[in-house]
């Protein structure tokens, strides 16, 4: 399926970048629903935090526009070609402890650090413009590789877009998320806890 942008440039995803040294055999865990993804194990926790009353936080709608569909049978369409009807934000947004949350979730297949390209500027502006509302905003980095899952703040995001700005790094380290963010371990009930992050950062209880 085609998509683009609202400005007609074609949507091109990006591909999770591979990292060439060996791979460690994936850490086996006691608990069901493996193999999920990022985005799907992101909406189980915020399925369990809404069933359980603690916070109220969707997965955002892309407003998409189809103008090519095919009928290959007569009970089935299929999306040739669609465009965005606008540039997306970030992924999650809602409310916990009366304060709007908004943040972003991205996954690498990179073993050793995260490519600041997976976000795009008007994501990053877009973060700013929270965060100047006293909103919590973040992002969630996930390798994929290992099962590693890190919180970063929008704010210490921001230090290494202007890094790579600047003509820096136009990664981040696992060793630099390891210090400035906040490691979250798989569980069950609620699978990825970033609420406990929240709640540490911000003295919620």
């Amino acid at each position: 399926m085609k998509l683009h942008y609202p400005n007609g440039r074609k949507y091109n995803p990006i591909a999770p970048i591979a990292d060439n040294k060996t791979k460690k055999p994936l850490k086996k865990h006691s608990y069901g629903n493996r193999g999920m993804t990022l985005e799907e194990d992101l909406n189980v926790t915020n399925h369990f935090y809404l069933e359980s009353g603690k916070a109220v936080i969707h997965k955002k709608p892309t407003p998409v526009q189809i103008v090519q569909v095919d009928y290959p049978k007569r009970s089935a369409a299929v999306i040739k070609e669609a465009y965005f009807k606008q540039a997306s934000t970030t992924d999650y947004n809602g409310v916990y402890h009366g304060k709007y949350v908004d943040f972003e979730a991205k996954e690498t297949k990179s073993s050793a650090s995260f490519p600041l390209n997976n976000f795009h500027e008007h994501q990053i502006n877009h973060l700013r413009l929270v965060e100047k509302q006293g909103g919590i905003c973040f992002v969630i980095i996930r390798f994929s590789s290992s099962d590693e899952i890190f919180f970063l703040e929008a704010e210490k995001l921001f230090h290494f877009w202007e890094r790579m700005i600047n003509g820096g790094r136009k990664s981040i380290t696992k060793e630099e998320l390891a210090t400035c963010g906040h490691p979250i371990s798989l569980g069950f009930k609620p699978r990825i806890d970033y609420i406990k992050v929240i709640d540490y950062l911000y003295s919620f209880s």
